[in-house]
């Protein structure tokens, strides 16, 4: 799905290869908070803390995760996978790919999950998040994009 956000690639990239930026724009209530430096390379990782009762399905509870970036094209892609405590991990991914439009930058958003092994597809009902929350995660980033504008610079 996509979205036009009114901001240039290069704000909407800073968001997301901020860790805290990810918790900021999560529609799925997943996502508690990040550590880590911002990402500037595919291979590059941060640790998510995570609570899974937001989404009902799994009693995980709170537990946290390292995103691995997969995919690192400055202003134009960003993917990553989430890898859990426990290996096997799951290999489903999460990208933006950013396009230059007219009023400011075409986002799209997407999840591919046919790498998912078949002891997770047993375990978990994938995809995990809905197309709904990652339609509503662009909306959402497109917010936090006109609050960080808006902030005053300290």
């Amino acid at each position: 799905m996509s979205r036009l956000v009114p901001a240039p690639a290069g704000a909407v990239f800073a968001v997301l290869t901020d860790p805290k930026g990810h918790v900021d724009i999560d529609a799925s209530g997943m996502l508690m908070d990040a550590e880590g430096e911002p990402v500037r390379r595919a291979g590059d990782r941060f640790v998510v803390h995570m609570d899974r009762d937001a989404l009902g399905d799994v009693p995980l509870g709170k537990y946290d995760v390292e995103v691995v970036i997969t995919a690192f094209v400055p202003d134009e892609e960003i993917a990553w996978t989430v890898e859990g405590p426990q290996p096997p991990h799951a290999r489903h991914v999460y990208g933006y790919r950013l396009e230059p439009a007219e009023g400011g930058t075409l986002v799209t958003s997407y999840y591919d999950w046919s790498q998912v092994g078949e002891e997770w597809r047993r375990r978990v009902t994938f995809p995990v998040v809905s197309a709904a929350a990652l339609k509503a995660t662009l909306g959402i980033l497109e917010r936090t994009l006109r609050r960080r504008k808006e902030r005053p610079a300290t």
